[in-house]
């Protein structure tokens, strides 16, 4: 299999209610990680959306890497933090965040056109 198939067969699942991101490649979940969402008044918006850029490095709070995702009335990504205390609370502004060490882990396993799913609970919750 070569590597643009294995970039098209990943998929992200956030789930807002449970406040974690499962990273999925053929629908089997590779890892699962802890984030922190949006807050009730800047709730993170539920839908399938694209990852549509990244960036390395964006600066202040984002943290070490940014994922910009196509959803209307942005910008809203998934990003790093210079808050790891937040991570596992809904206190963002309607980002998906992350510990850098886990956004850069999953930066370059995932491509430009990445699916994101978000909704708020798992199927099997």
């Amino acid at each position: 299999m070569n590597q643009d198939s294995v970039y098209s067969q990943k998929r992200i699942y956030v789930y807002t209610f449970d406040r974690k991101l499962f990273l999925t490649t053929s629908q089997r979940t590779d890892k699962i990680y802890a984030v922190a969402v949006g807050k009730a008044q800047t709730p993170t918006p539920h839908g399938t959306y694209q990852i549509i850029n990244k960036i390395i490095n964006p600066g202040g709070i984002l943290g070490s890497r940014w994922m910009g995702l196509n959803i209307p009335n942005g910008p809203y990504g998934i990003h790093g933090t210079s808050r790891p205390e937040s991570i596992g609370k809904a206190i963002s502004n309607g980002c998906i965040r992350m510990y850098n060490h886990d956004i850069e882990e999953i930066f370059n396993k995932i491509s430009i056109g990445t699916t994101v799913i978000i909704q708020p609970f798992s199927e099997e919750t």
